[in-house]
């Protein structure tokens, strides 16, 4: 049914000849720019390294890290989290306060919206609202979902992933079938259509193809994207790192032309528009988790992969267990107290040195529409939140399975303003060292994603930093 990926690889034209990093990163580091990546979940930052998140935007903060010039800052909105409207309101209050912060630290920067390899968010109300905050609105916008280390690839304009070595497209999997973000078209450009309810039509979409990128090189790639209408949108085909590298000198090239961008990408493109190597692992350090206490590992996302993943590290009864039923949370009249009893529950065990795990009920509980299925989201997170405010052990690490779960973890949980990216632990895996102000200084914080890893990737970054 579908297409074995070598087979298809093998009949697209060989990569472009020439390595461009160097290139790319010689061109970034004399523009004197940042990049500022408003990631709408935390896992975008699953393939950086020694870069700084915030998950706070007020304009004093991000102006203080502006001065320190750095290459790449993430500012995790959560956004994927909110309905529609809210996320919008949000978008438009971040991007002025980065409009004033980039004012007053005279730093240029480049925004990258980062969202779902599999195209779940807020699309195109979003990335609609940052280029008005910031007077964008004639700026082309550029796609780019190809997340090469999860192994998805635009081809022919149509957005796949791999499963069991075939190309799988997106709109054939259960992330189409998200009750928030649902879809129909794995063709980019029907997808557009799709998002804009008709306002751009398919045949309006620009795109720069496989064949572009490898045959034609960076200086084809520019011109396609100079000819791009403004406020047009244009896919960026890609199914390797060397594909991105070529679609971002051209865009480099357009942008030294004069013309405006605004990027809706994956992960991967992050680094790469900057010159960095995509998915640097970092290797655990002994002393980042030497501790008597046990480890933590907080699920709540509900992608099949992930309860897969858990069922697999459950499986191994190394972890003392707690399943939290959400459809019993829904009916709750005390939920404050039921949190309290979880929390001393899992400081008692961590005490004693016993890794844990605290998991939502595996059953997907759902309202009647995108809007109250997310409220039920937002409870079950808060829910989880309370659990790790209220505990006082601090674990030898913490697992926050899920976008939204790590997110709210992250910031109100655990009181994260500031966290230093060190790098993937595997690929699509960011590992966090929190800074000061948090609850935990200087933990360690892995933030997996619900939709990354094959059945033993849980078990193995549990392994890797000395539980489970």
């Amino acid at each position: 049914m579908y297409e074995n990926v070598n087979e298809k690889f093998n009949q697209l034209p060989p990569d472009y000849p020439e390595d461009l990093l160097p290139a790319i990163q010689k061109e970034f580091l004399e523009s004197e720019k940042t990049i500022v990546v408003l990631d709408d979940d935390p896992t975008g930052t699953q393939t950086c390294y020694d870069v700084m998140v915030l998950t706070s935007w007020e304009v004093a903060l991000i102006t203080a890290e502006l001065r320190q010039q750095p290459s790449i800052l993430y500012i995790l909105t959560n956004s994927r989290s909110l309905p529609e409207a809210e996320a919008i309101h949000l978008a438009l209050e971040i991007g002025r306060n980065l409009k004033e912060a980039a004012k007053e630290s005279q730093r240029e920067v480049v925004v990258v919206s980062r969202s779902d390899s599999t195209l779940r968010g807020h699309f195109p109300a979003e990335v609609d609202a940052v280029a008005k905050a910031l007077g964008f609105q004639g700026a082309v916008t550029v796609l780019v979902p190809a997340f090469i280390e999860g192994a998805r690839y635009t081809i022919d304009d149509v957005h796949y992933l791999v499963e069991n070595e075939e190309l799988v497209p997106v709109s054939d999997t259960p992330f189409a079938k998200d009750v928030s973000f649902g879809y129909q078209h794995a063709n980019l450009k029907e997808w557009v259509e799709e998002k804009t309810r008709g306002l751009i039509k398919a045949s309006e979409v620009n795109s720069v193809s496989i064949e572009d990128l490898r045959a034609g090189g960076p200086k084809v790639v520019a011109e396609k994207l100079e000819a791009c209408a403004n406020g047009s949108v244009c896919i960026m085909n890609a199914a390797s790192y060397r594909d991105l590298e070529v679609g971002v000198l051209g865009l480099i090239m357009a942008e030294r032309s004069g013309k405006k961008f605004l990027y809706r990408t994956s992960a991967t493109f992050v680094p790469t528009r900057a010159g960095m190597v995509s998915g640097k692992l970092y290797v655990p350090q002994k002393e980042d988790t030497a501790s008597s206490h046990g480890s933590l590992v907080m699920v709540g996302s509900h992608v099949p992969k992930t309860t897969a993943q858990l069922a697999y590290l459950l499986k191994q009864g190394r972890h003392q267990k707690l399943e939290i039923d959400v459809s019993q949370l829904l009916q709750s009249q005390d939920l404050s107290g039921e949190a309290s009893a979880i929390g001393a529950q899992v400081d008692a065990w961590l005490a004693a040195g016993e890794d844990v795990v605290v998991h939502t009920s595996r059953r997907l509980e759902t309202g009647a529409d995108a809007e109250s299925s997310l409220k039920i989201n937002a409870l079950v997170s808060s829910f989880l939140v309370a659990i790790v405010r209220g505990t006082s052990v601090r674990p030898k690490f913490i697992v926050a399975k899920g976008g939204i779960t790590s997110s709210d973890l992250a910031s109100k949980g655990l009181s994260v303003q500031k966290a230093t990216v060190l790098g993937p632990v595997i690929p699509g895996v960011p590992v966090w060292k929190l800074h000061e102000e948090s609850k935990f200084p200087g933990l360690i914080y892995v933030v997996f994603p619900g939709n990354v890893g094959d059945d033993k990737a849980l078990t193995l970054v549990c392994e890797k930093f000395g539980a489970g």
